[in-house]
């Protein structure tokens, strides 16, 4: 089996990679069997060098991979016939602008594996960036409030050379005394809590921290089952909101009432009621006056995410009354970060720790002959251009239907 790392081609650049060279080293050792090639770049936060120097061939040439990795989507005229693919195709749920990607490769009779199928059989995610989105969302979350507030003037995370610098950033401030709600309990949600808890942010319950007056700045995690009930009064299960949401409705509000910062690391799904709507945040008590929207869905669930903020300009503000955007430091701002590409900031630490899970869950099932259904699970398309039966859902979006 030979593995291509390769470059990424998508703008704005994508300095990210799936395996450090060291990671590349312990695969070689793990399965001396394996060959591995690496497609020169000149973007790549680890350099040609940087491989070469541990034996490992780099070349512009990538027609002779069997498996070919990459993190973002693939231009269509980049794409090889007849290999397999590893990359973020962002179409699973069936997004218009990749629509003709997954035609593409359909065509190509290019078998693909999308990070975002690569699950558990209860269908848990194996693999991802959630942790450092998180990370990342949550320091840029009180990077916006200290200057809207003149407390202090956080670096962006992109001019650090890794997390460790970025931590130590953070030792040099001082939190005011708010309360912070941190909804979700996923890796995303993990990550940002890490950043609280290296601030030494107290964490207090949701009865605590929605009845009490603090000294000291707190923060609360919030599960779905505390911001969402049933619409019928009884009490709610979070796997059956996670399989069906409409019976539910909104319980935001008691904490929107409370919160000045709010960091959404949460995962939102179809149907699932909103957190706060245009109409609640103008309400005289709401209060959150500071969103780190880390899931970004835009129009959607948080009413002042109006849309995507970029690494460049991370931050926007929303005027509630008049439902548009306005200066984020103007007082009748709710100050808004909506970066969506979030892991790209810390790219070093993001693509040591993907390779990490890539190399645990996925590179085995290429040896074991996939005991655990990893591969199988994941193949979203076939060598013969059609779609897996676990796929076919996407049968309409293929063929422009929907």
């Amino acid at each position: 089996m030979k593995f291509g790392i390769i470059k990424e081609r998508k703008n704005p650049p994508d300095r990210r990679v799936v395996f450090s060279p060291e990671k590349l080293k312990e695969l070689k050792e793990k399965f001396p069997s394996a060959e591995i090639k690496v497609e020169s770049s000149d973007i790549r936060v680890f350099n040609d060098d940087a491989y070469r120097n541990l034996g490992i061939e780099v070349t512009d040439d990538m027609s002779d991979c069997d498996v070919l990795l990459g993190v973002k989507e693939v231009p269509l005229d980049a794409l090889i016939p007849n290999k397999k693919y590893f990359f973020f195709s962002h179409t699973i749920k069936k997004q218009p602008y990749n629509r003709k990607l997954l035609k593409g490769m359909l065509e190509r009779n290019i078998e693909m594996f999308d990070h975002e199928t690569i699950v558990k059989e209860n269908g848990a995610r194996l693999i991802g960036f959630g942790r450092y989105a998180g990370l990342v969302g949550a320091y840029n979350g009180f990077r916006a409030l200290g200057i809207r507030e003149n407390l202090f003037n956080l670096p962006k995370v992109e001019t650090l050379a890794d997390l460790d610098e970025v931590k130590a950033e953070l030792d040099k401030i001082t939190i005011p005394n708010i309360k912070i709600l941190l909804t979700g309990t996923g890796k995303v949600a993990l990550g940002a809590k890490e950043i609280l808890d290296h601030l030494q942010i107290k964490q207090v319950s949701d009865a605590l921290y929605l009845t009490a007056d603090f000294t000291e700045p707190v923060y609360c995690m919030a599960d779905v089952m505390e911001y969402s009930k049933r619409k019928d009064g009884k009490v709610g299960d979070k796997y059956e909101f996670y399989k069906d949401a409409t019976g539910y409705e909104s319980n935001f509000m008691p904490y929107a009432k409370v919160t000045d910062f709010f960091i959404a690391g949460h995962f939102y799904g179809d149907g699932a009621p909103y957190f706060f709507t245009r109409e609640d945040a103008k309400q005289a008590d709401f209060r959150i006056k500071y969103v780190a929207d880390i899931s970004c869905d835009i129009d959607g669930p948080v009413a002042s995410t109006i849309r995507p903020s970029t690494i460049a300009d991370p931050i926007y503000g929303y005027n509630p009354a008049t439902e548009s955007e306005i200066d984020f430091k103007d007082e009748k701002a709710i100050t808004v970060m909506a970066v969506d590409n979030l892991p790209c900031e810390l790219p070093k630490d993001a693509s040591e720790g993907f390779g990490d899970m890539f190399l645990e869950h996925v590179i085995p099932a290429f040896y074991n002959e996939d005991k655990d259904g990893i591969l199988e699970r994941a193949k979203m398309t076939t060598n013969d251009g059609k779609l897996t039966e676990r796929y076919l859902y996407l049968q309409d979006y293929v063929d422009g239907k929907e």
